[in-house]
């Protein structure tokens, strides 16, 4: 698939992990409050749109456990703010399940019901018959689950909220009754802001990333270049023929790569979507972590080589992995140290942070090591990337009721919180928490051809402003923006961020390409009318 040259085993490793990772993490998120919420159909009366809700509790005027459940599609939509909503006490339901009129008499408590033997909709009725406020049903699994109207249903004029609550809260609640005590709650939804710092930041590290990813490379590419004159200068006719001139450790993509790059990722993407579970998890994050190390510790050589150059071209013999110097030996026991600990603790709130560290340094790592050689196949590449994204995260809904993309990233089915291929951010200001996140795929597949770009105009010793990079960039800034702009619009669903930057960057381009072709070709034109009539 892809031509390589002189490639250490620990490049293949990495690449091999990159190859799956890249084909996994093609998205935006952030931290949907619902998901999939089209795919229940809405009708007068049952058209509320799913939003969580949070279950305050009082216990004998004691503040107790803060629950979470989810709204119906029918019954009045929920306050959103805190000090508006009413504390109410709680009263169980008899009979339980509320299929019939209860036996206690209601006058504006909320009821707690089971949910089982009847509608969702006929429990709602009668609790509101009754004289409830609202109405908490009891979920029999400890998953919530999204209340709808059936196809038929006419009697849909429900005026009190509907709360669906998982099984261990509700058991909570109602243990506490049966022991007699005194139980309130407040029930409220939260709207989460229009926009979170959360996604500025991201933005940030995803265009700094490409931005160090690229200088480096095209810094590489200058270094190799000056290699190369000083060779072909001083060496003899017989060492240049033999020289193919090509750089040591580089992987060039051709245009035959770049479309089997589509069928590859997604056969990836289709097995992950069908093995995906808590075991398959813990594979990525390995898989995970081979690529952090080796992008960790390249990265931290190519800035410690400055300081310790001896340390950094002396080198020593190993079995399997070749000529390794001893700046690499050392920091390897660092690096390794750093992704196992980041993996153990994964869990933990600011585990991020090494998340972050670990995807940046394998990012920039890769696009040292993989190159575009020229525009037409950065072009080739990112159209494929396009429709990739677009199928995966859209059309696949068709196919599959859900989007593979998105579930996959999510990490559905898994009991983890998402897969590890991802730079993320914790939500700031967002009342439900969660993340912000981008996947691999929509910072690596751009720089490719940014990079090239930046490689380009420096060997071609363009200026930055006449050159292709800057517009390169910045489209990529704009694409990624209108992203977040088309996210927070979608109520934070899942987008497919190449669907927006590879048009901005191809272009953008294209433009910019079309443009200096025709003041050449305008320039031709000038200076032979000049030179005629000088003759």
């Amino acid at each position: 698939m892809i031509f390589m040259n002189s490639i250490k085993i620990s490049q293949v490793l990495l690449i091999s992990a990159v190859i799956l990772l890249v084909s996994t993490s093609s998205s935006v998120l952030a931290g949907d409050i619902v998901h999939e919420d089209d795919l229940a159909p809405k009708k007068p009366g049952c058209e509320n749109n799913f939003v969580l809700v949070k279950v305050q509790t009082w216990i004998n005027g004691i503040e107790g456990k803060e629950f979470v459940g989810v709204g119906a599609r029918f019954g009045t939509t929920m306050e959103s703010k805190e000090k508006h909503a009413n504390q109410t006490k709680i009263a169980l339901s008899d009979p339980p399940d509320c299929c019939s009129t209860p036996k206690n008499k209601l006058t504006g408590e909320v009821i707690l019901v089971h949910r089982g033997s009847c509608k969702f909709t006929t429990k709602a009725n009668v609790a509101q018959a009754a004289g409830a406020s609202a109405i908490l049903i009891i979920n029999y699994h400890k998953e919530l689950y999204k209340m709808v109207c059936e196809p038929n249903e006419t009697d849909l004029y429900i005026h009190i909220p509907a709360v669906m609550l998982p099984q261990d809260a509700g058991l909570i609640l109602e243990k506490s009754l049966n022991n007699n005590a005194s139980v309130a709650v407040q029930l409220y939804s939260p709207e989460r802001p229009l926009v979170d710092i959360a996604e500025v930041f991201l933005w940030l590290m995803a265009v700094g990333t490409i931005l160090c990813a690229s200088y480096w490379s095209a810094w590489s590419a200058r270094e190799a270049a000056i290699e190369q004159d000083k060779i072909l200068k001083d060496a003899s006719d017989d060492y240049v023929n033999a020289d193919d001139g090509g750089v040591s450790g580089v992987v060039d993509i051709n245009t035959t790569s770049a479309v089997l790059f589509v069928v590859i990722a997604s056969c990836f993407l289709l097995v992950l979507y069908k093995l995906m579970s808590f075991w398959f998890v813990e594979l990525l994050v390995v898989l995970f972590c081979i690529g952090g190390v080796e992008g960790l510790q390249t990265c931290l050589v190519a800035l410690l080589s400055r300081w310790f150059k001896h340390a950094g071209e002396t080198f020593v013999k190993i079995p399997i992995f070749g000529a390794v110097s001893y700046l690499t030996l050392a920091l390897s026991p660092f690096c390794i140290t750093f992704a196992v600990v980041w993996a153990v603790y994964r869990r933990i709130s600011f585990a991020w942070i090494g998340q972050d560290i670990l995807g940046i340094a394998l990012i920039i790592t890769v696009l040292q090591i993989v190159r575009v050689p020229n525009l037409k196949v950065g072009t080739v590449l990112l159209s494929c990337a396009f429709l990739y994204d677009i199928f995966w995260v859209f059309v696949s809904k068709w196919w599959f009721h859900q989007s593979v993309m998105i579930v996959v990233a999510r990490g559905d089915k898994s009991g983890e919180d998402g897969i590890p291929m991802l730079l993320k951010i914790p939500r700031m200001f967002d009342p439900w928490g969660g993340y912000s996140i981008i996947g691999f795929g929509d910072i690596l597949l751009p720089g490719l051809l940014i990079a090239f770009a930046l490689r380009y105009d420096w060997l071609s010793k363009k200026t930055l402003r006449a050159g292709y990079f800057l517009w390169a960039m910045i489209a990529y800034g704009l694409g990624l923006l209108i992203t977040y702009v088309a996210l927070n619009l979608m109520d934070g669903h899942g987008q497919p961020a190449l669907l927006y930057i590879v048009p901005f960057i191809l272009g953008e381009l294209t433009c910019y390409y079309w443009d200096i072709v025709s003041h050449n070709i305008t320039g031709a034109s000038a200076s032979a009318s000049a030179s005629a009539t000088a003759k």
